[in-house]
């Protein structure tokens, strides 16, 4: 219960050129962001020769996506923070000489046109090998990993929504469903007229109504986000 008046104090970044600064950044990324339960587990996934998926990495697995997979380039789908996560994964991007891009993208909501046609324009601009990652490499992760598939790889949305399954722990029960509903109403499109998927998007496809029909089936009642601790 929030008292009269009280207002949620806003988080200033940690100085991590010191000391004190880079501990408490560090305790952000491993007890905050839950940055220990990834040291074991990165939800790590080739798409391509050219795209790997993933959990926030910390900036040791970052060093290691270099070695390893010659990474250049790291979409960070949770948007730029000024928790230690993102300071720390910044500063590790700077000096391995990775090129960090912030493309905030959502998990329980219906993804907007304008943000599906620059993640298509993204994909054709970036160099690769490339990364991107959220917090889980679930949800939001799965959703540009179809982009990706449909707009880089030319496949069929029907193929790549198979990047949104619990493989990659993504949970169509709760809110993130609204990721499937919004490709599942264009297969239902597609399937009675032919529509292309981005002829559908700019055309035909109306955001608030997939969310409300997904709403009022009563799918997205299940408080997976909270369960799960996700964003």
């Amino acid at each position: 219960m929030k008292l009269p008046g009280h207002k949620k104090r806003k988080h200033v970044a940690a100085d991590i050129s010191t000391k004190p600064g880079r501990v408490r950044a560090e305790r952000e990324l491993t007890l905050g962001d839950h940055g220990f339960l990834r040291e074991s587990f990165q939800n790590l996934h080739q798409i391509s020769d050219e795209m790997w998926r993933s959990n926030q990495p910390n900036p040791r697995q970052i060093a290691d996506h270099v070695r390893q997979r010659g990474i250049k380039t790291i979409l960070n789908l949770r948007g730029p923070s000024t928790r230690g996560y993102y300071l720390l994964e910044k500063e590790a991007c700077e000096e391995l000489g990775v090129t960090l891009i912030d493309f905030q993208v959502y998990s329980r909501d219906t993804p907007t046109v304008e943000r599906v046609l620059e993640a298509k324009k993204l994909f054709e601009s970036i160099e690769y090998p490339a990364l991107m990652h959220c917090k889980s490499g679930a949800d939001r992760a799965g959703l540009m990993s179809v982009l990706y598939v449909i707009f880089r790889l030319g496949e069929p949305v029907s193929v790549a929504v198979r990047q949104l399954s619990k493989k990659y722990l993504h949970m169509r029960e709760g809110k993130t469903g609204l990721l499937d509903a919004f490709f599942e109403t264009y297969l239902e499109a597609e399937k009675a007229t032919g529509i292309a998927f981005e002829d559908w998007l700019v055309t035909e496809y109306d955001r608030v109504q997939v969310k409300e029909d997904f709403l009022k089936s009563g799918k997205g009642r299940l408080r997976l986000d909270w369960l799960l601790r996700r964003e």
